[in-house]
């Protein structure tokens, strides 16, 4: 399967997996803000199996978007060493490329990522409130556009990036294959069983983040020793385009860590 995607730039690929439902904008949206300045970079942001205009074709579970995702990058990166960027569900999938290839990742960034527990039911999440709203937002909302059901912060601002960036893939994904999928949305093998993942890590959780919540992810600090973890104050799921300054800040650091790291690297580490 040929996953559909763009990439820019060029230099050291920043693999980027956008989240359950949405497509391959929810990345570039707020990612090419960031590394629109920051040269050396090339970016790569695929569309999941179902979801943006990668066809499921017969993937049933987890397992399966995974391998589609492995032979992308075989076919797109190859050997050479890459940055991993995960939202939500992408963040649990980046856990297991980086298990899988611990030599290869340079560096992983999950932003809201599922922790622990998969299961939409069974996580521990803090109740959705609004923290941040402007007047006449809500009431600009056409008749579908569900911006409410997760916005801690309710501004112009912040519906026009959900816009740009989050409801139009979430209006093409393949909702007949996503059902099909569900059921066997668990990895079969844990990602995060193994060796610890030592390379330098970020972790940006919501705390009003009604979806994923922060305390099924901090258990997992243990397994990444290298890891920044940030829980940020009036944020819930769409915690990137609800704290856009915070967010590149973290973002730009952790990039300074895994560059920092990458130069002490022995020469059979770095080269492709």
């Amino acid at each position: 399967m040929t996953l559909h995607h763009v990439s820019y730039g060029d230099g050291t690929p920043v693999l980027a997996l956008h989240g359950w439902s949405p497509d391959l904008r929810l990345m570039t949206g707020c990612l090419e803000p960031i590394f629109s300045d920051l040269p050396g970079y090339r970016r790569l942001y695929p569309d999941l199996p179902g979801m943006g205009k990668s066809p499921a074709g017969d993937i049933d579970s987890s397992d399966g978007i995974l391998a589609a995702v492995q032979t992308f990058i075989d076919e797109q990166i190859g050997a050479e060493p890459f940055l991993l960027i995960g939202e939500s569900y992408g963040g649990y999938l980046a856990r297991a490329l980086a298990r899988e290839r611990p030599e290869q990742v340079l560096g992983l960034s999950l932003i809201c990522p599922i922790g622990t527990v998969v299961e939409n039911a069974d996580r521990t999440v803090p109740e959705h409130v609004v923290l941040r709203s402007e007047p006449g937002v809500v009431e600009s909302l056409t008749e579908g556009e569900d911006f409410t059901e997760l916005a801690v912060v309710q501004t112009a601002e912040a519906l026009a990036a959900y816009r740009k960036d989050i409801a139009p893939g979430l209006a093409i994904a393949d909702d007949e294959a996503l059902e099909r999928i569900l059921p066997k949305r668990t990895l079969t093998v844990d990602p995060d069983s193994g060796p610890a993942y030592t390379r330098p890590t970020l972790i940006l959780c919501g705390r009003q983040d009604s979806i994923t919540g922060y305390e099924d992810t901090y258990v997992l600090l243990p397994h990444y020793p290298r890891a920044s973890f940030a829980i940020l104050d009036v944020a819930g799921h769409n915690l990137q385009i609800e704290q856009p300054g915070l967010f590149a800040a973290l973002i730009r650091e952790w990039l300074e860590r895994v560059a920092y790291d990458a130069q002490a690297l022995p020469p059979a580490a770095t080269s492709g």
